[in-house]
């Protein structure tokens, strides 16, 4: 058979034009990587447990791609499968971040010697001073808030399209409990004082390196009050007066959609 491989290039996957969309998760022939060059060839091993490699060509971020070629960023790809109902994310959310952590990490961190490839394993040792390196994870929340009027709090942050809103979110701190994150991130964000944090789900999100934990909190106090830096609206919604939402199979449109059907 012949050899497939992700083209990835920063968060997006690069493709022929006419690449079929039910073949999108299966990779494209590895000779197509002739086109590129100054590329980082890899093999990621699957997270089955099984002896399965997921095979990747990593094009710089300043490549310019051949003509008849695309990118599609991965998070349109998370929408297109979960609106479609077929295909698979999971090897190419593993391919992107891998593909980043190793653009980024080509350089010991400590002693700045050129990082070595551990064989079959995403892991990098420095052959200077013996430093080990995996990719890269930041754990994040992200929380869907409600109140006892069967509303929603979402907020508009000001790197979001024009008239999206989403959950209150935010990257955990070091010596932070997950569940403190919540509390502070919604302080700090809307100014307001949540109950009853309860875990729901996570996902992998590579924009950039990060673990996306899913929680759902109960309105405890205070009134909103966007902090401005971040966060330039915010306002409760009821299912019957929605906003523009985030796309489909996001963990976040994941949580909404529970609420819209009652789940949560």
């Amino acid at each position: 058979m012949d050899k497939r491989a992700f083209f990835i290039q920063g968060d997006s996957l690069l493709l022929p034009v006419n690449t079929p969309e039910s073949q999108i998760d299966s990779g494209l022939l590895f000779e197509l990587s002739k086109y590129f060059k100054n590329t980082d060839i890899f093999d990621a091993p699957e997270l089955d447990n099984s002896s399965e490699m997921i095979s990747v060509v990593s094009v710089p971020p300043t490549a310019v791609p051949p003509e008849n070629w695309k990118t599609i960023p991965v998070r349109s790809i998370l929408s297109m499968f979960s609106v479609s109902g077929s295909g698979n994310p999971n090897r190419i959310i593993r391919a992107c971040h891998i593909a980043q952590w190793r653009w980024n990490s080509r350089f010991c961190g400590t002693c700045g010697a050129k990082n070595e490839d551990v064989p079959m394993q995403a892991q990098r040792i420095c052959p200077k001073c013996g430093r080990t390196e995996f990719p890269r994870i930041c754990p994040a929340v992200i929380v869907i808030i409600t109140d006892d009027n069967n509303r929603i709090l979402l907020a508009h942050n000001k790197r979001f399209k024009a008239r999206v809103y989403s959950h209150i979110s935010g990257f955990n701190e070091a010596g932070e409990t997950l569940e403190e994150t919540v509390v502070r991130e919604i302080r700090e964000e809307v100014d307001i004082e949540v109950k009853d944090i309860v875990y729901i789900k996570s996902q992998p999100w590579p924009f950039p390196s990060s673990l996306m934990l899913g929680f759902k909190a109960r309105y405890s106090s205070g009134t909103i009050k966007p902090d401005g830096d971040e966060i330039e609206d915010a306002k409760w919604f009821t299912k019957d007066d929605m906003p523009d939402l985030p796309g489909e199979g996001s963990l976040s449109r994941h949580l909404i959609n529970n609420w819209l059907n009652g789940i949560l």
